[in-house]
């Protein structure tokens, strides 16, 4: 009777499995597949065993006739394929595209959204809307921008606010734009500035631009002290990341106006205030995830890891800016089609 052979099976840093053979598989794929079975793993696989003859290192596995018994033998998970999915047409609302593509998720009962994650209480839910909502203001200013608008209609006559209405319009509006966005765009303040005057006609100005220029103007310069009063108090970490302190770390002469790392593609949160967790723990559960991706079926826990890991990975991208492979190597399940949400090419074709 043939002796069993065995193999010790490393999948990660700390995390083993034993196995035995009643045979050793004539060809390397047998082996592959009888690994990924026993050992619970899906995806590309390639096999490397530890080699005496060279002082015990991992050497890429050819052929079975290496493998003895008692074989140290590493698992090396194949890179993720990226797949790209081509729409011919885009829809003319983008709830449409999202309605679609969740349309196509056969395991949205298992979806962890990252929104309902304890962890995300300091992310922001929205990104920035088609239509501003001007929000509420104080009672006083509210009062007074009734009556305005009244005589507005009547008579077109504008109001000339006080410094302390002009005060509570502008702190309010800079509080309502920061939700969205820490850096708004100038054309996104003339979004804004338009929503105010055609909300409050009375606070048109005749002799500005759209009759809102105006205000843009002072809006743009309240997000500014706006950004400098939280930054002050340490309250947004994606105003610190600006400050000279933390750009004297790449740079030993920073300049306040140059390398700002802000959101450029959209991004809701470029860079997200840090959750209640350490960065020691949090650098466990990245180590964590290298293992889980090579388990089968695991998608749930590899979703919650990666949604509790999210503000760490965001700071991590931004700070160190790693190259794609470097990514691959630490985050390798962000490149799971799981992952990949709106990795989409929008393919514009004409009528």
């Amino acid at each position: 009777m043939a002796t069993p052979v065995r193999l010790l099976i490393l999948l990660g840093d700390e995390s083993a499995e034993r196995m035995e053979l009643s045979r050793v598989p004539d060809t390397v794929e047998e082996l592959i597949e009888q690994v990924k079975n026993v050992c619970k793993l899906s995806g590309d696989i390639r096999l490397q065993y530890k080699d005496d003859d060279f002082g015990g290192t991992f050497v890429n596995l050819s052929a079975t006739s290496m493998i003895k018994d008692l074989t140290t033998i590493k698992i090396i998970q194949a890179a993720p394929d990226i797949v790209l999915s081509f729409i011919e047409s885009v829809p003319s609302d983008l709830s449409d595209l999202d309605t679609s593509l969740s349309s196509r998720n056969t395991d949205t009962d298992d979806t962890v959204i990252l929104s309902h994650s304890s962890d995300s209480e300091g992310l922001r839910k929205e990104p920035w809307p088609k239509e501003f909502i001007i929000p509420p203001f104080s009672l006083e200013t509210e009062g007074q921008l009734q009556r305005g608008n009244s005589e507005y209609a009547q008579n077109q006559t504008r109001l000339t606010p006080s410094s302390k209405m002009l005060s509570d319009i502008l702190e309010r509006l800079a509080e309502k734009i920061f939700s969205y966005k820490a850096y708004p765009t100038d054309a996104d303040l003339s979004d804004v500035a338009e929503a105010l005057t055609g909300k409050h006609p009375c606070l048109r100005q005749p002799d500005s631009f759209n009759e809102s220029y105006g205000w843009k103007l002072k809006l743009k310069s309240k997000m500014s002290n706006y950004r400098t009063q939280l930054r002050s108090h340490g309250l947004s970490s994606e105003l610190m990341v600006n400050t000279l302190k933390s750009k004297s770390r790449e740079d030993a002469t920073p300049f306040p106006a140059k390398n700002v790392k802000k959101a450029r593609r959209g991004e809701t949160n470029y860079y997200p205030q840090p959750s209640g967790d350490s960065p020691e723990n949090l650098e466990k559960e990245r180590a964590s995830l290298l293992t889980e991706i090579k388990i089968r079926n695991n998608e749930r826990t590899i979703r919650e890891k990666m949604a509790r890991t999210f503000q760490f990975r965001r700071q991590e991208i931004v700070d160190q800016k790693p190259t794609i492979d470097n990514l691959m190597e630490r985050w390798p399940a962000l490149f799971q089609m799981e992952e990949v949400h709106f990795l989409q090419l929008f393919v514009y074709l004409s009528p």
